[in-house]
This record gives structure tokens, sequence and C-alpha cells, in this order.
């Protein structure tokens, strides 16, 4: 289990993208098990694993919240994505992120992006675009458990910024008929526990008290929805679509691409 705290960040100055209505946007959700890519006015384009085929089998550039395959991941967009693009112009490309070992994640996939020619690309952090996708107040302390196929993330967010962040390395496909989703409804405890205990500020009091926002492949699973509302003690509300979320939640800033900053950065 990895833990994180973020100072509140200093306000960040923007430049105005000029307008352009023929250029395209793309969002993207770098999963270790599904690849899901969203393109301005045509929605959701991509929903399929993510893997590579290099001539011997099929290769996870992706895993477990970290690209192990830069190239690989480059190779993987332009299959997907390459032929999908206008042959004029040069995409917008917002890219989700997890919130720890985010620094990395961003550096390796700002590199595999650019087999798409982007203007320039922007991440944001997953939890951000699930709150976004949500329609959430983002001003009240929010709580965001987002347990994917092989990652499971809680994050704090206060004015719409990570102030606190945990995660561990286990999702619904690690459990099996074995292996009990009581697992998961542990480990996302014992990090709100964690969370509470270092927490002086109140936030995360506070933010229980709203309710946890639930998403990923996790938030389809009754067993798990079942469970944590009594092991947090508090509701839980799983987000509309909650797989596909953090795409939909990058989505939506494409729409205000004008007001992002000038170059390469993190929303």
């Amino acid at each position: 289990m990895t833990a994180i705290r973020h100072p509140r960040p200093a306000p960040v100055r923007h430049r105005h993208w000029p307008l352009c209505r023929r250029c395209s946007g793309i969002a993207l959700d770098l999963g270790s098990a599904r690849t899901r890519a969203w393109i301005a006015g045509r929605g959701m384009v991509l929903d399929v694993p993510t893997v590579t085929f290099p001539g011997t089998g099929a290769v996870h550039p992706i895993q477990r919240g970290t690209i192990v395959d830069t190239a690989g991941t480059a190779r993987m967009l332009d299959r997907l994505l390459g032929h999908r693009l206008p042959r004029i112009g040069r995409p917008l490309v917002v890219v989700t992120a997890p919130v720890l070992d985010g620094l990395a994640f961003r550096t390796a996939a700002r590199t595999a992006v650019e087999i798409l020619r982007p203007r320039a690309v922007l991440t944001v952090p997953g939890a951000r675009a699930v709150a976004l996708a949500a329609g959430a107040d983002h001003v009240r302390p929010l709580l965001v458990v987002d347990i994917g196929a092989h990652l499971t993330e809680v994050v704090l967010l206060a004015d719409g910024a990570v102030t606190d962040a945990r995660r561990t390395a286990l999702g619904t496909g690690d459990l099996s008929h074995d292996t009990a989703p009581g697992l998961i409804t542990e480990a996302v405890t014992g990090m709100v526990t964690a969370m509470l205990r270092q927490d002086r500020t109140a936030l995360t009091r506070t933010a229980l008290r709203r309710g946890v926002l639930l998403a990923g492949g996790g938030a389809l699973r009754p067993d798990v929805t079942r469970e944590l509302p009594d092991s947090l003690g508090c509701a839980v509300q799983p987000v509309p679509s909650p797989h596909t979320a953090a795409v939909r939640g990058a989505a939506g800033l494409l729409a205000s691409a004008h007001h992002h900053p000038s170059a390469d950065g993190t929303l």
C-alpha cells in the first residue's frame, strides 16, 4: 500500500488556446486491463483490452498503474487510433493518470501519445476525472474510491485538488472463486482508516459524512457495493457507468480546451 500527501497547490495561470472548431480532441484512459478512448464529436470509440501483439503473442504494456512498455503502448495507440484521426490538424489529447507514481506514468504516457502527433498532451488525475463525470461538487471535500481490474485508489479531493491518496495493487481481476471480494473491502477500509489517522485538517471526516464516490469496474460488483457501506460506516454512491467514468470526465475537459495550459501540463 502506498500513500501520498500533497500541500495545497498554488493557482496556475492559463493561456487560452486559440479556438479551432475543426481541431480534434482525444480523451484516453489507459488501464492495465482496458484502454478507452473518446474522440470529440464522435463519442466513445474504443473500449478494448490493453494488449499489443509484437509477434510473440499478446503482451500487456500497462501493469497495475504503470506503463512498463512505452514503445508497445505507442504501437497499440497507433493501431487503434491512427486511422481514426483526421488527416488535417493535430489533436489535443487528455490522458487520465493514477495519482501515485503519476509523474512516471505521465512522462511515459506523453511519450507514447506522440505517435498520434498531438498539438499538446494534458493529464488529469483519474479521481478528478471521475468527479467531473459524476458532476460532483468539487469545492467541498470528496473521497473517490476507484476499483480497477488490478489497482485500487482512494483519493481525497478538496477544491478539486488532490490532498491525500492511497493505493493498493489489488483489483477485481485478482478475485476468483477462492479469493473473496472482502479483500478489496478490507483494503479500501484500511486505506481510509489510515487517512483518518493522519489527517489533521478534518477534511477526510467531512468527506466521509458526505459519502464516498465509487468508480471503476468494482462499482459494478454487487458483492463489493454491499459490503463497503457497512465497512466504511458511510454512504457509498457508484457513479453512472462507473467503468467509463474516468474517460468521460477527461472528455468533458476537451469541451473547454481553450482554457487549458498552452503546453504539456497537468489539469
